[in-house]
Formats: structure tokens, sequence, C-alpha cells
């Protein structure tokens, strides 16, 4: 999965009792992730507090994806240690847990550097926090980055209605984690374990309670998500696709997506989802990371960029209205002005609605950081720029293109102006019109009128309106 976010816990209203702090970095998944310790730590009397400062607990859930990741955490680290530090001073305790992958791979590094830490967890052991925290509650540093052998969904609570409505109306489902393509810059299948994807039925489970209490938009996420086969109650395997027909089926569902992909898992039946299933929406994210076939055989990726252009146009015969992204690293060793050019070209022969783009960084333990033919930052900070400036083109040209078009729109939240509300297109654009807060959760057309650098302005159709 690709790109950073920044996820901050909303404050609930003002309770007594100690409370939480839970900032995550990363992926989807660590949003998906971050939420389920929140629904865990509220069994354990935590509240949610709306910063670090008026926290008792403090957990990042970490990104280790890209070094400059790494290191923002241990910078918070250091300004987390002052405040534990001036609140024992004043007889009070705060804890600080870190989670996530960066916890899985550098446990005991997190230990060297930052002895403030009171708890180190993987992304696999995170169900036991309770117990590791009441271990560390003892004086104990603890450090929990083995890949159990028990499922922690089935250790996991299930949300509070109130805690699903504060989420919105759209939510992540993890359906899938680990990875067995071994890229050779991708630390994953090291952090998060081999490919293992939860069973049908407590997908379908968990879908029809999030449902239940308000959601209307289920993102599906893995790791490596359409390499999904969970069994299904007759003990054979279902693929991602088979898994969508059995969800959208479900009362309440407006609308499906799924991330991320990749393209040797981009199966027929899927590809067929994309134009039998209406829930579906006409929007896929499917890394290639680079146009170079020298380049993606030195990735490890296992298929060539003619295998990913050939891809592409079955998807667009199959739905000719999809809109695509990707990812993309700069600067993998031995990189050469050719095969950047490569990269170009295909970007230019595909035409992308969105895409993540990055410099490449070594990451320890994987082959393509012990190469010798690295790559120098200038060059990569060159390279990256002149992508960037051409996937931006590509995606101010969609968004003008879909201007004069009516689109459904799913309603989230109210606007940032007095009578607007906000919502995303099929193609996850943000849009805002003009519309009272009755209108969130409901899937509406939207006449576009124009776009901006970042969003689109429309209007509610006049039947919808009245």
């Amino acid at each position: 999965m690709s790109g950073e976010t920044k996820t901050r816990r909303e404050a609930d209203a003002p309770r007594a009792g100690r409370r939480m702090f839970i900032q995550s970095y990363g992926c989807q998944m660590n949003v998906y992730d971050a939420r389920r310790m929140s629904d865990l730590l509220a069994l354990q009397g935590y509240g949610e507090a709306a910063s670090a400062e008026d926290a008792d607990l403090v957990v990042l859930n970490t990104c280790h994806i890209r070094e400059r990741a790494s290191e923002k955490i241990f910078s918070e680290l250091g300004r987390l240690r002052e405040l534990k530090a001036a609140r024992s001073a004043s007889g009070d305790a705060l804890k600080i847990v870190v989670a996530g992958c960066l916890a899985q791979a550098e446990g005991a590094e997190i230990q060297r550097r930052q002895s403030a830490v009171d708890v180190v967890v993987g992304p696999q052991s995170y169900h036991r926090l309770p117990e590791l925290l009441a271990r560390a509650g003892n004086g104990a540093h603890v450090v929990e980055a083995e890949f159990p052998e028990e499922d922690k969904f089935g250790f996991l609570p299930a949300p509070t209605e109130a805690a699903t409505r504060r989420r919105g109306v759209s939510a992540f489902l993890t359906v899938q984690e680990g990875c067995d393509k071994f890229c050779s810059f991708c630390v994953v299948p090291y952090t998060r374990g081999a490919e293992f994807s939860r069973p049908v039925a407590a997908v379908v489970e968990e879908a029809r309670a999030l449902l239940a209490q308000g959601v209307r938009e289920l993102t599906l996420i893995g790791q490596n998500v359409n390499a999904y086969h969970g069994e299904d109650e007759d003990g054979a395997q279902a693929s991602l696709a088979g898994l969508m027909e059995r969800l959208a089926r479900l009362p309440g569902l407006a609308r499906l997506r799924y991330t991320t992909s990749h393209p040797n898992d981009m199966a027929a039946d899927l590809i067929e989802a994309h134009r039998a299933l209406p829930a579906l929406a006409p929007y896929l994210h499917l890394p290639v990371q680079s146009g170079s076939d020298a380049i993606l055989k030195a990735m490890n990726r296992r298929h060539t960029s003619a295998d990913y252009l050939a891809l592409i146009g079955e998807i667009r015969a199959a739905r000719p209205d999809i809109a695509l992204s990707s990812d993309f690293i700069v600067g993998f060793p031995g990189e050469s002005e050719a095969d950047f050019a490569a990269t170009m070209a295909l970007v230019e022969a595909v035409g992308f609605s969105a895409s993540f783009s990055f410099k490449y960084s070594p990451r320890p333990g994987t082959p393509g950081a012990e190469r010798s033919d690295q790559i120098p930052e200038e060059v990569k900070s060159r390279r990256l720029l002149a992508l960037q400036e051409l996937l931006e083109r590509q995606r101010q040209a969609f968004n003008r293109a879909c201007v004069g078009r009516t689109l459904d729109v799913l309603v989230e939240k109210r606007g940032r102006h007095e009578g607007q509300v906000g919502g995303k297109t099929p193609y996850l654009q943000a849009v805002h019109f003009e519309g009272g807060p009755e209108l969130v959760g409901r899937m509406l057309p939207v006449e576009i009128l124009s776009a901006g650098s970042n969003s689109l302005h429309g209007r509610l159709k006049a039947r919808e309106a009245a």
C-alpha cells in the first residue's frame, strides 16, 4: 500500500478515567489497525484524547516503507520522552507504545534508542495490548515482535455503534494481510509476514455489522488484496471477486472499493467483476513501480511493461469508464536515464487519474539495499520532480474532464462552509456542493460544475434537491 497518511482520532466528550491517543502513519491498513486498537483499549476503560498532551497512553502506529517515515517516528519519540519526564515530575504517568511495521522490524533498536518506550508490538500481535500493558505496568520494557500462531482477528472486539458512526459512512475492512511476492525494495514480507486471507464468513460478518451501524461504503484492504483466497463455508477457496459478489448483496451497501493490488493477481474474474458488479467503483489502484523491463526484473516484479499495458487494455475493455491510479519508484539501483524514460513513456501511454510516486529508499534487509549501484540523491530528486509534474498534469486533466458530467457522490460530511456538504465521486475525488447535513450517508447524483486544484464543485440535480 502506498502513500503516507496521518490519522488522529477525534476526541470523545470529556470523561473520567484513562485516555488514549493513537497516531497512525502510513497505509490504509494502519488506519484500520489503529481503529481496532482503539476499540480494544476502549474495553480497558480508555477514552479518546485530542492530543498526546491530554493522554495517559500514547500509541504510535508506525510505517517502515521509507526511511523518512522511520526517522519521523524517532523524532516524535524524542518529544514524547520529554513529555513523559515532565508528567513523571508532576506525579503523573504516561505510557508509550510503538506498534506497527517499524516495531516489527526494529523492536530492539527502538528500545535501544528510546528507553521511554514501554511496549513495542508488531502488527500481528496488537490484540495482546492489554496483556502487554499490564506487564509494562510492573516496570518491564516489553517487546512483542513475533508472528503468533493465533488469528488476531478472532481476539479483536467489534467497534461500538457510537465509534462506527463517529468514523463516518466510509470504512476500511481488512480481508488479507502479508505478501509472498518479495519485491526487492519492500519490507512487507518481513514485517507483515506471509499472505493470510480471512475466512469469507468473518469478513461478511464484520461488513454486515458496519453496514448496520450506518456505513455505506466499504474499502477492502490488504497488502496484496487481490491475492485474497479466503475459505468459504463449504471449505473451498473464494477469490476476491467471489468475496465482493457476496458483499454486494448485503443491504445498505452503496459502494465497494479494494486496494492495494498486484498486476500478477489481477485474475479474469476480478476484471469481470468491474463489469458485472454495480456496487464496485470504477476505480482501480494498480501499482506498476517502473516502466522499464530491466528495472522491473531487478525489483522482482515478475511482469513486464507490456504485460501491464495489456492488462490495462483488458480492464478498460471490461469497464471503459474506469479510472486508474498507480505507484512509482524512481531511482531504484541501476536505473539509467533510458529506464526512467521508459517509466515516463508508460505513464503517457496509460493516463492516470492519480498516483503516488517516491524516491527509492533503501530498507535494511531487502535485496535492493545491498546493491552497489545506488543512484545519487540529486538524480533521484530530479527524476521524481519530472515524474510528479507529468502525473499532476494527468490528474488535473482527468478532473477537468469530469466537468459537465453527473457523478454519483456519496455524501460523507458537512462542508467547510455553511450550507455545504462534501463527499467522494466514484473516482475518489473530493467534491462539495450545497446541501444540508441530512444528506450525509446518501448517494446522490451531482453535476460537476468546476474543478479546483484538489477538489470538484458541483450542484445537486434538481430532482434530488426537490
